[in-house]
């Protein structure tokens, strides 16, 4: 483990879980904040609050192998280390994990995680082996840092709610925080990916959200045919230069069945490729009930 103003940096999960355990020894709680690096004002938020929340924080930083499919970005996805450690340097970081690939995957490794059902749909229908991946690291992080509370942001929506029912499912002893989306001025969410667009994508990016106020507002109104609002999502996805919808839909907020009629807590959920860069957005919507 080495240590640079105050912040530890190891890659060796027994120093990692010594390290917490003194830190329980004082009567801390810890706090782990999982991330593939490239972090950025999104993962800023998830550690401040993870520094209200708990006494002792740790950020992982390992861009996951097992979550990207052949073809995708794995080897292109930046890794900015010195970027990275000092933003948790700056913004207080106790401990900064780096685990090497060999050490989570070592050779004959052959034990996944898989969540029926959640880990099927939209992200998953897609992309068929990327939720097994992010099921199995995080479990294996948990499993490492044994931290009291977990900080995710609603951003990657589908992503926490399978981590919810995997936690749920296997009695995994942890607090799953959420937090919200990290936005641009203009509405585009925060994303590691969002260095690969240029400056015309950018601006035909900015559909994503454009479609999920569009949804927002018309289910507020009273509008109860789904199909159709998903359907109008899709046409002003398309009708910017460069962007190709994979799918735009309203879900129950739970278990993310697409719906036909409107619930009291649903999401709304885009993605889409902006030239060779694939988005992900999502907007909560909740219709008051009648008794309110």
């Amino acid at each position: 483990m080495t240590a640079a103003d105050g912040l530890f940096v190891t890659t060796n999960a027994d120093e990692l879980r010594r390290a917490t355990a003194a830190a329980r020894r004082q009567g801390k709680t810890v706090g782990c904040v999982p991330t593939m690096g490239a972090l950025h004002a999104g993962h800023t938020s998830l550690i401040e609050a993870a520094r209200r929340e708990t006494d002792f924080v740790v950020v992982t930083v390992f861009v996951n192998p097992s979550q990207f499919a052949p073809g995708e970005d794995l080897e292109a996805y930046p890794r900015p280390i010195e970027d990275d450690l000092k933003a948790c340097r700056d913004a207080e970081v106790n401990v900064v994990f780096l685990p090497p690939t060999e050490s989570l995957y070592p050779e004959g490794y052959s034990t996944w995680v898989d969540v029926e059902g959640l880990s099927r749909v939209l992200e998953g229908a897609s992309r068929p082996t990327h939720f097994r991946g992010v099921a199995t690291i995080v479990l294996k992080l948990l499993n490492i840092v044994g931290p009291d509370a977990a900080f995710f942001g609603t951003k990657d929506y589908q992503q926490l709610a399978l981590l919810r029912r995997m936690v749920r499912d296997l009695h995994v002893p942890v607090r799953l925080v959420p937090c919200p989306t990290v936005r641009e001025p203009d509405g585009l969410a925060l994303s590691s990916r969002n260095v690969y667009l240029s400056s015309k994508e950018r601006k035909s990016a900015l559909a994503l959200h454009e479609s999920l106020r569009l949804a927002e507002e018309r289910l507020l109104s009273g509008e109860t045919d789904l199909p159709a609002i998903a359907t109008s999502m899709e046409q002003h996805l398309n009708s910017r230069p460069g962007v190709e919808t994979d799918y735009a839909v309203i879900a129950d907020a739970d278990t993310l069945e697409v719906l036909s009629a409107p619930r009291e807590q649903m999401v709304v959920l885009v993605a889409a490729r902006v030239g060779k860069t694939r988005l992900i957005d999502n907007l909560p919507v909740t219709i008051p009930s009648q008794s309110e």
